[in-house]
Formats: structure tokens, sequence, C-alpha cells
């Protein structure tokens, strides 16, 4: 197999937002200046609420070492909502991988299907939506990674076939063990802990 078939990942964040609040007038009758004074108080409640914690989430950017010079990066936005987390298959978000040599390789962007997680360790799945390895569009991949700071590992699904297009049939959520060293100064991966109720 050639190195330029191996694939890697990308990714990115989240943001949110909230309202404002209006005030009544000294002008106003007693009656319509406590409802006015009340409707602020009630919004900012609102806004101080804490948000509910997703269930589970993978996210972050980092290349991998290769002693060679290989350029190969993964990336993820993978989230897994409160609400859904009795079912890891209701995960959503992308991610992204590329693998280049000498100004070849391919790269590859993910459509997430299952994300589970334990502790600092994350596997997800998804279907390559795009990419320009000839027969990997369509395939389900799976890939693994161990949070550990400025030295975290991964894995993925196609290590033992040598490419993602020889995987044939790969069910949600199957990756390998995390056996890759990221490169010196770019982990960045970041592992959300799935807390199911068992």
């Amino acid at each position: 197999m050639k190195r330029r078939t191996k694939i890697v990942v990308l990714g990115s964040a989240l943001l949110l937002t909230a309202g404002a609040a209006s005030a009544a007038t000294a002008s106003d009758a007693p009656r319509e200046r406590t409802a006015a004074s009340d409707a602020p108080r009630q919004r900012t409640a609102a806004s101080d609420a804490p948000r509910q914690r997703e269930a589970a989430a993978l996210t972050g950017t980092a290349k991998l070492y290769r002693s060679a010079g290989d350029d190969i990066t993964f990336s993820f936005d993978a989230h897994l909502a409160a609400e859904d987390k009795a079912d890891p298959s209701k995960a959503t978000g992308t991610f992204e991988f590329s693998h280049y040599l000498n100004g070849e390789g391919a790269r590859a962007e993910v459509k997430v299907d299952c994300l589970l997680t334990g502790g600092k360790v994350a596997v997800v799945s998804g279907v390559v939506t795009d990419s320009d390895l000839p027969g990997a569009k369509g395939k389900r991949v799976g890939v693994t990674v161990h949070d550990l700071g400025r030295h975290d590992r991964l894995g993925y699904s196609w290590a033992s076939t040598g490419s993602p297009v020889d995987t044939k049939g790969l069910p949600k959520c199957v990756s390998s063990a995390p056996f890759e060293r990221v490169a010196k100064g770019t982990g960045d991966f970041t592992v959300v802990p799935w807390q199911p109720e068992l």
C-alpha cells in the first residue's frame, strides 16, 4: 500500500449568543412599572441560567508525527447533544483528514454518524462526503483519539487495511487503538467524556 492513500482530519468551534432587556420609565403607572420591571429580571435570570453540558464531544486539529516528513492532519468537530445522551448514533458534526508526501496524497471530508467517549478517549465514525482519493466517497471510516494534552495519540479504522477504500462494511463507532503520535507542538484534541446512565 502506498503511504499517500492514508487519510487525516480537521475541525472547528461553536458560538452562542444571548439577548438583551428593556426598562420602564418613571412616568409609567405603578401597575405598568411593576410588570415592565419584572420582565428584565426574568430575561436576565434565563440568560444567567447555566447551559446544559453536551453529552460528548471531540474537537481540535493536529498533525501526526512521521520521520519521513509526511504531512498528515486530522481535524474534528463532533458533538453529541445532551438530549441525545442515550444514543451515540445521533452525534453530529464533521471531520476532515489529509495525507501528503512530496506533493502527492489525498484528503477527505466526513459527516459524523457516531461518537463515543470515555474519559479522555474518543471514537468517532462517519461517511466520507467528499474526497480526492478515488473510491473513498461513501465509505464509513472511524478514528480514535486519546487526549493527552501536548502528547495526543490517534488511530484509524483503516490501520490494518492500508486505505479507507479497502475497508468494507465498517459498523458505526469502530476504529483502531490510538497507536499514532501527534507531532510535537500540534496536539490540540479535546475530548468531552460521555456519562451515560448505566
